[in-house]
């Protein structure tokens, strides 16, 4: 596969969801093999550069995390990098003058309509495709992921709460641009009722509204307009391995079965199959 760039620069702006600070962005089409790069231009120069690199993730807990050396950190990447992996954008820069990535509705759908909007550019250079050819499986407890052979990228996944309202979910997709567009990028991030309270009193979830997530209380959701889907839930989940396994920054040829899985799971789970 070539490896891709985006077709012209985009420009955006947005509240990041932990600190609540407006976060700007500028996303770069580079001309050369670089992978992604981000740069915190709030930064010192030369110390301020943030590759994607699974040895470059920190802090897994609520999200996926970048930093490098000198401890400049990149927050909650997720949602943005599963966009660039569907769009197999495998280089670019993005500037950014915070240490969040804006969370726009708590979904991908902004960062999908802006990249399909441009369009990508082919560089000279390839990119080996990652082709699952025997299974490879990764248990934590409960916690399951599962790759197995399949011509093309599909994802299966099961999430199970103990909760009144919230309980298990399970939807399989094999994806194209075009259904991860209108069936996973509109998705939105989700939390309960009771997690709202500790994360304000750690600085966490500051810019967090029901414009840009999902409350769930003990007989449904907060949110005045509802769910777009009857199973957001797993879709989000779904939404959110597929940034996770874009830290490898290769295309995925295989069928992802993850139960109960999450960001700490997924980068793992990343590792392994670099290491296959």
């Amino acid at each position: 596969m070539r490896r891709k760039t985006i077709a012209k620069e985009i420009s955006y702006e947005g509240i990041g969801l932990h600190k609540g600070e407006l976060i700007k962005i500028k996303l770069i089409p580079v001309t050369e093999k670089t992978g992604i790069i981000f740069k915190r231009v709030d930064l010192k120069e030369g110390e301020n550069e943030v590759i994607m690199d699974l040895e470059n993730t920190f802090d897994l807990t609520r999200g996926t995390n970048l930093k490098n050396k000198y401890e400049a950190k990149i927050h909650t990447i997720e949602h943005f990098l599963s966009v660039l992996s569907i769009f197999e954008i495998t280089d670019l820069m993005i500037e950014i003058d915070g240490n969040e990535l804006p969370i726009g509705d708590g979904s991908a759908k902004i960062f999908g309509e802006l990249i399909r909007d441009t369009g990508t550019f082919d560089l000279d250079s390839e990119i080996e495709e990652l082709i699952i050819t025997e299974p490879v499986h990764l248990t934590r407890g409960d916690k399951h992921i599962v790759a197995l052979p399949h011509d093309g990228f599909k994802i299966t996944y099961t999430i199970k709460f103990d909760h009144t309202f919230l309980k298990t979910q399970m939807l399989e997709i094999d994806l194209s641009k075009e259904n991860y567009l209108e069936e996973i990028a509109p998705a939105r991030t989700f939390g309960f009722d009771y997690e709202v309270e500790y994360l304000r009193k750690n600085n966490l979830a500051l810019g967090g509204t029901l414009e840009n997530a999902i409350v769930i209380n003990k007989d449904g959701v907060d949110n005045p307009s509802g769910l777009r889907f009857e199973d957001e839930f797993v879709r989000h989940k779904i939404l959110d391995i597929i940034g996770d396994l874009k830290v490898m920054n290769r295309p995925i040829k295989g069928h992802i079965i993850a139960i109960k899985a999450g960001h700490a799971l997924d980068i793992e789970f990343a590792k392994l199959l670099t290491k296959n």
